[in-house]
C-alpha cells in the first residue's frame, strides 16, 4: 500500500541529497576556470605570435621559393601549431559561459577543430623526426621518403585522415544531439553525446591513442639509433667532422623528443581512462576531469615550444632573427683559436714587434 500511495519521507530525503551532492559537485567545479582562462589567454597571445612569425618566415620570405622535405613538414607544423592558437578562444569562452549555444558550438566544432589540429601536430612531428633518421642512415643517397613529392603526399593524406575522422564526428553529433534547455556547469562534453556519439568517440580515442604511441615508439626508437651510431662514430674517430654532425643530429633529436613526451605523454595517460571510465562517483569524475583539462593545458603549451623545433631544424630562422652570422662568427673565432693553440700562428706572432701590432693583438 505504501508503495502505492506516493514517494514517502526517505525517498524525498534520499533525492534532495543527490541534488544538493550534485550541485555541490557542478560549484566545485566551477572554482578552477579562471586559472584555466588565464592560462589560455597567455598561450593563445604568444603561440600566435611566434606561430604567426614561423608562417611569415616560410611564406612571406625568401624560404618559400626554397622545398625540402623538412621544410614542408616545417611548415604543415607551423600551420597546426596557428591553428591550435586559434582554437583556444572559443575553449576559454566555454570556461567563461554556461549557455547551451556556446556549448554546444565549441563541442561540435571548437573541440573538434582543436584535436585535429593537436594530432597533426603529433604526426607531423614524428615525420620530422623519420626524416632526419634516414638522413642519418642514407647521409650520401636519398631515401624516396626524403624527396618533396612524398613530403607533400605524404601531408596532404595526413590532413585528409583526420579531417575525414573529424568530419564523421561532427556530423553524427549535428544528427543526434537532442535539445537542451540547460547545460552543468562542468564544461565536459559528455553531457552532449547520444549513445552513438559515445560509441565512435571511443573508437577515435583508440585510433588517436594508437597514432600517438607509434610516433612516440619511432621517436625513442630513432634517437636511440641516433645515439649508438654516434658512439660507433667516436670510438673510431672521436674528432672526426661525421662524428660531430651526428652529435648535432642527436641533440637535435633530444629536443624533439623531449618536446613531444613533456607535452602529450601526460595528456594521454589520462585521456583514455577518462574516454573509458564508467565510475559515478562524484569526487572521483570530478578528479579525474580536472586532471584531463590540466595535461590538455599542458599540451596545448606545445604551440609555444614548437618554434625551438623550428629553430633548430630551419636555418632561415637563424638568418632572420639575425644569428646565423653570430654563430659563425663564433664559429670562424674558434677554429682560429685551436689553430693558434696547434703552434700553427705562432710565426704570426713572432713577427708582431711594433707598438701597433701589439696594440691590435691586445684589442
Amino acid at each position: 500500500m505504501s508503495s502505492l500511495s506516493g514517494p514517502g519521507p526517505t525517498s524525498s530525503y534520499n533525492q534532495s541529497s543527490v541534488t544538493l551532492n550534485s550541485t555541490s559537485c557542478e560549484m566545485a567545479d566551477q572554482s578552477a576556470h579562471i586559472f584555466f582562462m588565464v592560462i589560455y589567454m597567455l598561450t593563445f597571445i604568444v603561440g600566435l605570435i611566434l606561430n604567426g612569425f614561423t608562417l611569415r618566415v616560410y611564406f612571406c620570405g625568401r624560404q618559400r621559393q626554397l622545398s625540402s622535405c623538412i621544410t614542408i613538414y616545417l611548415k604543415n607544423l607551423a600551420a597546426a601549431d596557428f591553428l591550435i592558437s586559434l582554437c583556444l578562444p572559443i575553449r576559454i569562452l566555454n570556461y567563461a559561459s554556461n549557455a547551451v549555444p556556446i556549448r554546444q558550438i565549441y563541442c561540435n566544432f571548437g573541440a573538434s577543430a582543436f584535436y585535429l589540429n593537436m594530432y597533426a601536430s603529433i604526426m607531423f612531428m614524428g615525420y620530422i623526426a623519420a626524416n632526419r633518421y634516414l638522413k642519418i642512415v642514407h647521409p650520401v643517397e636519398t631515401h624516396f621518403l626524403q624527396t618533396v613529392r612524398a613530403a607533400h603526399i605524404i601531408s596532404v593524406a595526413t590532413w585528409g585522415l583526420l579531417l575525414a575522422m573529424t568530419g564523421t564526428y561532427v556530423l553524427i553529433s549535428v544528427l543526434t544531439q537532442e535539445p537542451m534547455d540547460s547545460v552543468p556547469v562542468r564544461v565536459s562534453c559528455d553531457v552532449l553525446h547520444s549513445k552513438q556519439l559515445s560509441v565512435f568517440y571511443k573508437i577515435i580515442h583508440s585510433c588517436s591513442a594508437a597514432i600517438f604511441l607509434c610516433v612516440l615508439v619511432s621517436l625513442i626508437f630513432f634517437y636511440y639509433s641516433t645515439s649508438r651510431r654516434l658512439s660507433l662514430a667516436q670510438q673510431r674517430q672521436p674528432t672526426s667532422s661525421h662524428s660531430k654532425k651526428l652529435a648535432k643530429s642527436r641533440r637535435n633529436m633530444l629536443v624533439l623528443v623531449s618536446v613531444f613526451c613533456v607535452c602529450f605523454v601526460p595528456y594521454h595517460l589520462v585521456r583514455v581512462p577518462y574516454a573509458f571510465h564508467k565510475d559515478k562517483d562524484c569526487l572521483f569524475n570530478r578528479c579525474l576531469f580536472y586532471l584531463k583539462e590540466i595535461t590538455i593545458m599542458v599540451s596545448v603549451l606545445n604551440v609555444c615550444l614548437d618554434p625551438l623545433i623550428y629553430f633548430i631544424f630551419c636555418k632561415a630562422f637563424q638568418a632572420q632573427l639575425g644569428l646565423r652570422r653570430t654563430f659563425s662568427t663564433t664559429q670562424t673565432q674558434t677554429q682560429v683559436e685551436r689553430r693558434s693553440s696547434g703552434g700553427r700562428m705562432s710565426s704570426v706572432r713572432r713577427t708582431t714587434l711594433t707598438p701597433a701590432t701589439k696594440h691590435i693583438s691586445v684589442l
